[in-house]
C-alpha cells in the first residue's frame, strides 16, 4: 500500500518538512510464509502490567511526586539506552538505541545504521564496543545490531503495548541528540495511528507507506533516532524515529519544533523477532494507492457519499487488490491527477475507517502475507463486501 501526495501543493511542503533524527558526525571519513510469525524466544519481559513502586527520598524537599517517577525512570532504563557511532563511505553519523535482550541485541533506526562500514555501541557504563547489523527492515525504518557483550552487563529495556496509549499521556525520550548522549526529554502523546513514507521505495516515483507511527512533542533531534520512547512505568511504546520541522541551526541540522514520530512498540513487538530469527520480515500487501486525509474540496470533487473513508485512487494491475476486484479512479476532475469513481474503503474485518492510516495501521500490526481480510467498500453509491487475499510487499 502507497500513500499518493501529489494531489495539493501545500500539502506536498508540509511533508517535506518531515526530516530523519540521527546525526552526521562532526568527523569525515574521505519465504512465501503464509503463517503468523512465531515468536523469537527472549527475555526480555514484554508487556508487564505492574507499575512501579517509587519512594519518595524523605527531606528532599524539592522531589514532587512526578518528579521522583521520572528521577527513578531514567534511573532503572538509562543503562539499556546505548549511542551509535558509524563510519560510513560518506562520513560518520550518530544516533542512539536501546538494549532488546540479554543475547546482545540492540534496537535502532535503519537509517542509523544504513551503509555502516564500521559501527561503534556506547553504554552509558563507560563500555564501548564493536557491533555488527544483524538484521534491517526498510518498511518499519527498524533495524537489529548484534553486540558481544557479556550479559551481566546488558539491561534490558522492557517493552510497552502501544494500543493501550491514550493521547495526552506523558512519554519519554531518552537518547543521544547532537552527540549529548544520556539526554531525557518529556512530552506527551500528541496523536496515534500517524502515517510516513517509508524508506523503501514502491517504485521510481513514490515510496511504501510506514502506518501505525506515534505523534508526540517530546524533544527528539538529530542523534534521537533510535532511541526509545516510553511510558511512565519505563516501558518501551515506540522508537523515535523523524521529526517535522522547518527550523534549521547553524549548521543545517533540523531543529525540533514539537513534532515527533516512534515507530510503535506493537510494530516493534511483531517485526523485530522476525529479523533476529530469519534476517527479514514480509509485510502484507493490498495494492492500492490512496491519500490519507482528503479536504472536503477534493471529496467533493470526487463526488463521495461521505467524509470518512479510505479512497482508492489507483490500483496496482496484477496485487491482490486487484485480483479481488477492487476500483481505483478512472473519471477526470478539475483537479489535476485527480480520478474519481475509484472506491471507498469503509471497513475493514468490520472496523471503521476513517482515513487511510486507520487501515494501513489495521494490516501491517495484525495481518500477514497469505491471509484474507474482508473489505467493506462504497462504489456508485451502493455499500458491499470484498474478499482480499494478501500478498507480500514485492
Amino acid at each position: 500500500m502507497k500513500k499518493q501526495t501529489p494531489w495539493i501543493l501545500t500539502a506536498i511542503l508540509v511533508i517535506a518538512g518531515s526530516m530523519l533524527a540521527c546525526r552526521l558526525s562532526p568527523f569525515s571519513v574521505s519465504s512465501t510464509n503464509t503463517q503468523q510469525p512465531t515468536p523469537y524466544s527472549q527475555t526480555v519481559p514484554v508487556f508487564p502490567t505492574a507499575q512501579p513502586q517509587v519512594v519518595i527520598p524523605q527531606g528532599s524537599g524539592s522531589l514532587t511526586e512526578r518528579d521522583a517517577i521520572l528521577a527513578d525512570l531514567y534511573n532503572r532504563v538509562s543503562p539499556g539506552v546505548v549511542s551509535i557511532q558509524t563510519i560510513t563511505a560518506a562520513g560518520g553519523g550518530q544516533g542512539s538505541g536501546f538494549v532488546y535482550d540479554t543475547e546482545g541485541h540492540i534496537i535502532t533506526n535503519y537509517h542509523v545504521v544504513e551503509g555502516a562500514q564500521e559501527l561503534e555501541v556506547d553504554f552509558s557504563s563507560g563500555l564501548k564496543v564493536r557491533g555488527e547489523v544483524l538484521a534491517t527492515d526498510l518498511d518499519s525504518d527498524l533495524a537489529v545490531v548484534k553486540v558481544d557483550v557479556n550479559p551481566a552487563d546488558l539491561v534490558p529495556v522492557p517493552l510497552g503495548d502501544s494500543d493501550l496509549l491514550n493521547v495526552g499521556q506523558t512519554v519519554v525520550a531518552i537518547g543521544n541528540p547532537f552527540g549529548l548522549s544520556g539526554t531525557m526529554t518529556i512530552g506527551i502523546v500528541s496523536a496515534k495511528g500517524r502515517t510516513l513514507e517509508s524508506m523503501r521505495e514502491a517504485d521510481s516515483t513514490s515510496f511504501f507507506s510506514a502506518g501505525d507511527l506515534i505523534q508526540t512533542d517530546a524533544a527528539i533531534n538529530p542523534g534521537n533516532s533510535g532511541g526509545p520512547l516510553l511510558n511512565l512505568a519505563g516501558e518501551v511504546v515506540g522508537v523515535n524515529r523523524a521529526i517535522r520541522t522547518e527550523s534549521s541551526n547553524t549548521t543545517g541540522e533540523p531543529v525540533n519544533a514539537g513534532i515527533g514520530f516512534a515507530v510503535s512498540s506493537r510494530i516493534l513487538a511483531r517485526v523485530v523477532p522476525v529479523l533476529i530469527r530469519d534476517g527479514k520480515y514480509e509485510y502484507p500487501y493490498l495494492g492500492v494507492t490512496s491519500q490519507d486525509e482528503l479536504s472536503l474540496f477534493l471529496i467533493e470533487e470526487l463526488d463521495l457519499p461521505q467524509t470518512t473513508g479510505a479512497y482508492i485512487a489507483s490500483v496496482t494491475p496484477g496485487s491482490p487488490a486487484d485480483q479481488a476486484g477492487l476500483r481505483g479512479g478512472s473519471i477526470e476532475t478539475s483537479v489535476p491527477n485527480l480520478l474519481a469513481g475509484g472506491d471507498l474503503i469503509v471497513a475493514v474485518d468490520g472496523r471503521p475507517v476513517r482515513v487511510f492510516g486507520d487501515m494501513l495501521g489495521y494490516l501491517v500490526t495484525n495481518k500477514s502475507p497469505g491471509d484474507t481480510v474482508v473489505m467493506t467498500i462504497i462504489r456508485d453509491g451502493e455499500q458491499k463486501e470484498v474478499t482480499v487475499t494478501l500478498g507480500k510487499r514485492p
